[in-house]
């Protein structure tokens, strides 16, 4: 038995689904069934003069999006490339003037909100306010059936996960869900844009990211 072709036409009828309710919010969606098609869709999306800049995540990572950026000579403010805290602060609020922000989600409902925990908080304050538009990829794994349960994923499942990047020397369960939380205290649950499509959301029907 072939249990690809179910498993495909289930996430295009998902993505639908929530794409649907993304535009209800005032956001674009799109779906790409494999990363590469989303990298080439994002790529030529951007214009090369634009200012580009990111946050923190293993999505992107994955994806391959910060190489072929640098590679194809796009205009790309990377914060991995900043040495030092306040270098890193510096490229944060540069972030905030950017032409395109890229960035994943913790978590997405199937109703179309974005969820999303932060430690920082450079990554949520440019999801709300500054470039001009902002692009989340965001892999199937991270969608939700409901605001409740996309809340429960970002605390149980994605800020512990995304603790063990920063520090591994856990031997409790319980200590690391207790540092992750405290660590990624800031919750932002996004449910409409202010401006019609400057929030573009990629679903990918791929496990993508924590």
């Amino acid at each position: 038995m072939n249990t690809a072709k179910p498993r495909e036409l289930y996430h295009a009828l998902l993505a639908q689904k929530l794409i649907e309710e993304l535009k209800k919010r005032n956001m674009d969606g799109f779906y790409c069934e494999k990363k590469e098609d989303a990298l080439k869709q994002i790529l030529e999306m951007i214009p090369k003069d634009s200012l580009v800049s990111c946050g923190g995540s293993a999505t992107l990572h994955e994806l391959g999006i910060k190489p072929a950026l640098k590679s194809d000579g796009y205009n790309f403010l990377d914060p991995d490339d900043a040495q030092g805290g306040k270098a890193k602060d510096a490229v944060a609020h540069q972030a905030l003037a950017s032409d395109y922000f890229l960035m994943s989600a913790n978590a997405i409902s199937l109703t179309g909100e974005l969820v999303n925990l932060d430690g920082y908080g450079n990554r949520t304050a440019s999801l709300i306010f500054g470039p001009k538009n902002v692009i989340v990829v965001a892999g199937i794994n991270k969608v939700a059936p409901n605001l409740e349960a996309a809340i429960l994923r970002a605390k149980s499942c994605a800020a512990p996960l995304t603790f063990l990047i920063f520090n591994q020397e856990y031997s409790s369960f319980d200590d690391l869900s207790k540092d992750a939380a405290e660590a990624c205290s800031q919750l932002v649950i996004t449910n409409y844009s202010v401006v019609k499509g400057r929030i573009k959301v990629f679903l990918v029907g791929e496990n993508l990211g924590y």
